[in-house]
């Protein structure tokens, strides 16, 4: 059990710093998002979700043994999920739409739908990650 505790925090921690790290990356520095970040987010995903239910039921017993903060990590995680999937599957797609038409008006209000989209997510990632390493320790 303890081999599998450490493998998925470790493994969870850094899907997590991969996914928050780029959106920042991409937030903060490159703008139009490239398309290889949401290869990385896509896998960043599935092994959020499949080392945090691993951890869950290898080292809590199942969802009875959990606390407060993995209760809202996995809340926030599964928001934060959602958000990325609708980005990549409508301004995206508008974007390189409006791109392909070279309707360069449109690309910018999508890519300014992309940046609120990856804002909202960076600081929901910024909260998570603060809950994450502080949760264990509250009262």
């Amino acid at each position: 059990m303890r081999a599998i505790a450490s493998v998925s925090l470790l493994v969870h921690t850094l899907s997590a710093v991969v996914w928050v790290g780029g959106m920042f990356f991409a937030h903060q520095a490159l703008r139009p998002a490239a398309a290889a970040f949401f290869a990385w987010v896509f896998a960043a995903i599935v092994l959020l979700l499949v080392t945090g239910y691993a951890m869950v039921f290898a080292v809590y017993g199942g969802f009875g043994g959990i606390g407060l903060h993995i209760n809202l990590m996995q809340a926030i995680g599964i928001v934060m999920m959602l958000l990325f999937l609708h980005l990549y599957f409508a301004p995206w797609q508008r974007f390189r739409s409006a791109v392909a038409r070279q309707d360069w008006a449109e690309g910018g209000r999508q890519l300014g739908q992309i940046r609120t989209i990856v804002t909202i997510n960076l600081v929901l990632g910024v909260i998570v990650v603060a809950i994450g390493s502080s949760g264990r320790y509250w009262g």
